[in-house]
């Protein structure tokens, strides 16, 4: 890592089994999620690497989403317990995007479930620490289970090329896996878990590395059958993101907003019929409206900066939300971002103005997700 990154290094800022690679590959910076390296810049710019998604392959280091793994008798019951959306269907092989929240209906995190067995879970979490919150609850309710962070290290690939590539290394298999399900394939003499998932919406994989010393030999594999695609490495495209309407945990929500407001009530059992932790505070919220619900917002004004401040978002003299994730589209020649809006202001369509940096309000309409 360049003297230039600004992250002073230790122990508790972890790297992961493709971090040597990533440093090979010219990576232009980092983040930290989950106490580990997530890098954040390879080409030339978020353009570049933007229009690269969308028409090849990439391949990425998430090994930041660590999983949860709660095993063992009452597992079913303890997850349910963390989250409104129904799991009693869920089958085994199959991904499911789970909110958890809290007593308060606050969003805890908003990890993939991973249903590896009647009594194995794996919770793929976002930036937020989910162990210690899964752990407390297990005991406070008494339920006999097994909680634990494994050596599993998620590597991703994505892009419209990707089918191809992951065809090519872990054989015609990989094409039956169906969207948000999982299979086992093969690798080095290793069983690994393999997932039709992943952080864009040009579709691919996420490869559930168990062993992190096959990191690398991963990489390299992937790497070298991936030339004849045009791969490159890469990361979570902010574009991309907004575009496709993908939420960040502590950019557009925390542990301050409930399901309902993110946009996420499709998730949500609020019927009665479902007991999890938050599920009286959530049927409240239900009853009563939310106050703000999560939209796109369309602004022009010229190209925005990455929006690293939230920028206010006004209906004349009064602000109704903020853009907490925001940047030029190239596809649709204006300003994208994500703001929550507050009730009254919400519809698509509405004019809003949104206030750069400078102090200049930009004119702007409020859309749908994800935006077309």
């Amino acid at each position: 890592m360049s003297r230039g990154s600004g992250l002073n290094m230790s122990r508790r800022i972890r790297r992961s089994p493709y971090t040597d690679r990533v440093e090979q590959c010219g990576v232009r910076g980092f983040t930290v999620v989950n106490h580990m390296l997530l890098p954040k810049a390879f080409q030339p710019s978020v353009e570049d690497d933007y229009w690269h998604l969308r028409e090849h392959v990439q391949i990425w280091d998430v090994a930041t989403q660590r999983q949860v793994s709660v095993s063992g008798p009452d597992a079913a019951q303890l997850v349910q317990w963390m989250t409104p959306r129904d799991i009693s269907r869920a089958r085994i092989g199959q991904c499911l995007y789970v909110p958890l929240v809290d007593e308060h209906g606050g969003m805890i995190n908003d990890p993939v479930l991973l249903k590896l067995a009647e009594d194995h879970f794996w919770l793929s979490i976002a930036d937020s620490d989910v162990l210690l919150w899964a752990k407390g609850l297990a005991l406070g309710r008494g339920f006999d289970v097994r909680i634990e962070e494994p050596d599993v290290s998620p590597l991703a690939i994505q892009g419209p090329r990707a089918e191809d590539l992951m065809a090519r290394v872990f054989g015609p298999a990989i094409r039956d896996v169906g969207f948000f399900e999982f299979a086992w394939f093969d690798f080095l003499d290793t069983r690994q878990l393999i997932a039709r998932s992943g952080y864009s919406k040009q579709g691919g994989f996420e490869i559930y590395l168990q062993g992190g010393h096959l990191g690398s030999t991963l990489w390299d594999e992937l790497w070298q059958a991936g030339g004849r695609f045009n791969i490159t490495p890469g990361c979570p495209n902010l574009i991309e993101r907004i575009e496709a309407g993908l939420l960040s945990y502590g950019n557009e929500f925390t542990l301050q907003n409930n399901p309902l407001e993110c946009g996420l009530a499709h998730y949500c059992s609020v019927d009665g019929s479902v007991d999890y932790i938050g599920r009286d505070a959530l049927q409240e919220i239900a009853q009563s409206g939310v106050e703000r619900l999560m939209r796109g917002v369309l602004f022009d004004g010229g190209p925005v900066q990455t929006v690293a401040a939230p920028l206010p978002v006004f209906v004349g003299d009064q602000q109704v939300g903020q853009v907490t994730s925001g940047i030029w589209s190239p596809r649709l020649q204006r300003n994208v971002g994500l703001s929550m809006i507050e009730r009254g202001y919400w519809d698509a369509g509405q004019d809003i103005e949104v206030r750069d940096t400078a102090g200049v309000d930009r004119p702007g309409s409020v859309s749908l997700l994800p935006f077309e």
